[in-house]
């Protein structure tokens, strides 16, 4: 947390010679509470509603296996095949992802073409229908009524992970940048866990209420309708993309409140006037400026890794785990749901400590805790038959490693998107990242199984591999970006690898100030 914060807030919070929480200073550090509140209604909609659809699938699997079984004897008087049947099942799960790729690819435009609140507003129809077909797919006795909600709800996550970060990271002062970036994180990990609570046989989790459940989409949706329409534009996109410099400085007003914000108005100006004559960029042209190689490849290797570090093994073995350490069946989605609730903990914790300890000290810190969780975790398997003490070691193993990825790793990468590439740039970077990620999930979801088989629990010795090597670049490669402005950063990284560029705009922009 930024010391100014500190220094101001700590006496007003500090009762009978007590010092405040972290917690406490957290929240007390937004302005009249309308960055928490722009803050909960933008990711809502957007991370949490892909955290939920990514979780909530898992719940009624036999269900909806069951429903496409009984559907397909209606439909052809005969049994479909198990080959049938798990193409159909990877089918409907596969969708979303497809839909993510989809939806990341075209929402760095619609963040230009109907700025970055827009979307986020108009993206709330993909989840509506989505709801509406899953919902009703039962009733109608058809399974690509699932296969088409799945891929539509995939493109509401996709736009909605591109588009979410973008419009946090601008919205917000550069000393709240981190903070407010981890939003993204916590309502994401919120929402896988909300989606495991909701697939409980005590809520939703029970055969005859399997659509319901699906259907409940449509919950976060209807919140961020409410909500998100009662704040503003970014407004730097308001003035450097739209020239509008009225809305720009009422919505500064709004979210930061009159005091400062001539200040703000005057620094996005700046960026403005060296901006002008330059229009957002494509994805393909970040490839082929020089002037920010090293951000463009960066951003390319947090995402892929993301997905490649092994926490979603480390799920997938969860429920192997807990039957070893002698959980019984019942309680196991029980279980499940405590290592949703520790990422959660420390997407949170993540967030109380982005300001104070920095980016890369947790980014390169969470690797590097997963590559030792790793190693552990493959000794630990190797030795269950050892002693009856090895299977609980390798629960905490499991639990360890969703710790270290959600207080490091799963908070920060988005953040970095932001801060590493100015206005021109980040909606193409965002999409080059979103793509990746999404690409890196199919790819993952498609070839672990078959990791599994060939290498059994020593697979995790690839994730080891992984997770040290983007440590290690991390430490290398990266400056620390905390409380410093988008220009600052693009500089240093020009004066840590480029000594020549061939980029105008760059040049432009290295005398320019921004937030």
């Amino acid at each position: 947390m930024p010391k100014d914060y500190l220094t101001e807030y700590e006496p007003l919070l500090t009762k009978g010679g007590k010092k405040p929480k972290r917690f406490q200073l957290f929240c007390f550090q937004f302005p009249n509470k309308i960055l928490l509140l722009a803050m909960f209604s933008t990711c809502i909609g957007g991370t949490f509603q892909c955290g939920y659809n990514i979780s909530i699938i898992n719940s009624p699997t036999k269900y909806v296996q069951d429903f496409i079984n009984q559907t397909w004897r209606q439909r052809y008087q005969t049994e479909i095949s198990n080959n049938g049947l798990t193409l159909l099942w990877s089918t409907i799960v596969s969708m979303f992802t497809i839909g993510g790729f989809i939806g990341v690819s075209i929402g760095g435009t619609l963040s230009v073409k109907l700025g970055r609140r827009g979307t986020l507003l108009a993206n709330n129809v993909f989840s509506l229908l989505a709801s509406l077909l899953m919902g009703l797919s039962s009733s109608a006795g058809s399974f690509e009524m699932l296969i088409i909600g799945r891929l539509l709800i995939g493109i509401n996550a996709g736009i909605a992970l591109c588009v979410e970060p973008m419009f946090l990271g601008e919205i917000a002062p550069t000393s709240l940048r981190g903070a407010m970036g981890t939003g993204s994180s916590i309502f994401l990990t919120g929402g896988i866990l909300s989606g495991q609570v909701m697939g409980l046989k005590e809520l939703l989790g029970k055969e005859q209420y399997w659509p319901l459940l699906l259907s409940t989409t449509c919950i976060p949706t209807l919140l961020q309708l409410q909500l998100l329409p009662w704040f503003p534009e970014s407004p730097r996109y308001l003035l450097i993309d739209r020239g509008d410099k009225e809305k720009c400085k009422k919505a500064l007003n709004q979210l930061h409140g009159s005091e400062g914000s001539d200040i703000v108005l005057e620094d996005i100006q700046k960026e403005k006037d060296n901006l002008v004559g330059f229009k957002a960029k494509k994805p393909w042209e970040l490839f082929a400026d020089r002037s920010i190689r090293w951000q463009v490849i960066t951003i390319i290797v947090l995402n892929i890794a993301q997905q490649l570090n092994g926490v979603n093994a480390m799920y997938f073995y969860a429920d192997y785990l807990f039957r070893q350490a002698g959980i019984s069946e019942d309680n196991i989605p029980y279980a499940t749901v405590g290592t949703g609730a520790c990422e959660c903990l420390t997407a949170l914790t993540c967030g109380m400590l982005v300001e104070s300890l920095g980016r890369k000290v947790l980014i390169s810190g969470g690797y590097l805790l997963m590559s030792i969780c790793c190693i552990l975790f493959t000794v630990t398997l190797a030795l269950q038959n050892v002693s009856p003490v090895f299977p609980y070691l390798s629960v905490a193993c499991v639990f360890a490693f969703v710790l270290s990825f959600g207080l490091g790793p799963g908070g920060v990468t988005n953040i970095l998107t932001t801060e590493m590439f100015k206005q021109t740039t980040r909606p193409a970077a965002f999409m080059i990242a979103g793509s990746v990620n999404w690409l890196s999930f199919f790819i993952i979801g498609l070839l672990f199984p078959f990791i599994v088989i060939g290498l059994q629990h020593y697979c995790f010795l690839v994730f080891f591999v992984v997770c040290l090597s983007v440590g290690i670049y991390i430490i290398v490669v990266l400056p620390e970006t905390k409380n410093k402005s988008f220009v600052d950063i693009q500089k240093e990284f020009q004066s840590r690898w480029s000594k020549e560029t061939n980029s105008d705009e760059a040049d432009a922009l290295l005398i320019s100030t921004a937030l």
